[in-house]
């Protein structure tokens, strides 16, 4: 693909300039989906306010996209390369924004806006796509859109996540481009035995209970085993609610993490036995199903370098990727197997000891401060966008080893 060189300090300043004319009503979008915080696939308010402002700014929004109420998508442009950006705007229970999903949303609005503008400026042939993604905290948003076609014909994926600026002990840095971040499956199961009265007949009954205990502590012995950066959680559903009968029904919530799909798999199959060792030492039948399946995510080079790069060009230091794993996970490493994706973290101001859900992490993302960030962020987004629109060599090289990526897959 040919196109006519615009040099990068001229749309550098045509980015800069398009989104100061949108800081106050960037702010005020940031500032409402911040305040209104939503869960997952009830994220109406935010849907709206984002769709409203988009329109506003004279693009047409397709609202409940793809069959999912609180999703939309966004299209501008014309012939060449189609570059996505995803909008999180789940938050959760109790504690709000505290995984700052109101930045990541900020970032990639201010992201399409800028880069649609800008090919549209210099005529250049590139589409853009801006993705509402609902529920990325529970629920798979993404692996539901990726299901329903929303990333058929994306060229390029691009999204950022905000953290603490110390987010790895002893690095002092404004982001990482590339991050790793576990592989996780959810697990149900469900524990059915029989009734007795606990007092009268307890030799009768069958103990759901006891069933669900003894997988419990079948995991806590397990844990001795696992490798440092994998994790296994637990959260009890249903139980009894009196002491004086053998309870006949329990069930519980597990989810399942590790750095590698091979890995993980591999978890996943201990925790069933598990499960299903509890069930036949206490006689119980169990019913056990997995869902919701958040892929590693897998990295790309050129896409940290070019994050890198732009992002010291707003004098912000950031390394281009960090191999521990971050031991979170993020329905982007779905994405990140359909095409060449960027999920890169930049730090905001917070508290010494904050971190990703938890309620001074909530509070920091709805700072000014925290907006400056992550509109700076979606500068560098739109800059990426630009350059995988019109360097071939970069975009090649990108889609090489994102290829080589893919064909390694633990």
């Amino acid at each position: 693909m040919t196109v006519t060189k615009v040099h990068t300090t001229e749309v550098k300043a045509y980015v800069d300039a398009t989104l100061e004319a949108l800081h106050k009503e960037l702010r005020e979008l940031n500032h409402q989906i911040w305040s209104n915080p939503e869960l997952a696939y009830q994220e109406h308010r935010a849907h709206d306010t984002i769709c409203n402002f988009i329109e506003k700014q004279g693009f047409t929004v397709t609202r409940h996209a793809y069959g999912l109420d609180t999703s939309f998508e966004v299209l501008s442009g014309s012939g060449g390369r189609l570059i996505n950006f995803n909008a999180e705007y789940d938050a959760l229970p109790d504690i709000g924004h505290a995984c700052g999903h109101n930045l990541i949303s900020t970032s990639s609005v201010a992201a399409f806006v800028a880069l649609s503008l800008a090919l549209k400026k210099f005529g250049i042939q590139g589409r853009t796509q801006l993705l509402g993604t609902p529920a990325e905290e529970n629920g798979g948003g993404k692996a539901k859109l990726i299901e329903a076609g929303a990333y058929k014909g994306v060229d390029i994926s691009l999204m950022a996540h905000p953290g603490p600026e110390k987010l790895y002990p002893g690095q002092e840095c404004c982001g990482i481009a590339g991050t790793l971040m576990n592989a996780r499956k959810n697990i149900h199961c469900e524990f059915t035995g029989r009734n007795a009265h606990a007092g009268g007949n307890p030799w009768e009954g069958i103990n759901a209970l006891d069933a669900l205990i003894s997988s419990y502590n079948n995991v806590a012995v397990l844990r001795q085993q696992l490798l440092p950066d994998q994790r296994i959680h637990c959260a009890f559903l249903d139980t009894p609610k009196v002491a004086n009968v053998i309870p006949a029904y329990t069930k519980a919530f597990w989810q399942v993490r590790s750095p590698t799909l091979k890995g993980l798999n591999t978890l996943v199959g201990k925790v069933r036995n598990c499960i299903e060792a509890g069930a036949l030492a206490t006689g119980c039948q169990v019913k056990i199903e997995e869902d919701e399946l958040y892929t590693d995510v897998r990295l790309n080079d050129t896409l940290c370098e070019r994050y890198q790069t732009h992002m010291g060009g707003y004098k912000r230091d950031v390394l281009k990727r960090h191999d521990k794993v971050l031991t979170g996970s993020s329905d982007i490493g779905n994405v990140s197997y359909e095409t060449p994706t960027l999920h890169t973290m930049f730090g905001i101001p917070a508290p010494e000891t904050s971190f990703p859900h938890h309620p001074t992490f909530a509070a920091a993302a709805g700072t000014d401060e925290a907006h400056t960030e992550a509109v700076i962020v979606g500068k560098s987004l739109a800059l990426i966008g630009w350059d995988m629109v019109t360097e071939d060599s970069l975009y090649d090289t990108a889609r090489a080893q994102w290829h080589d990526e893919i064909a390694r897959v633990d």
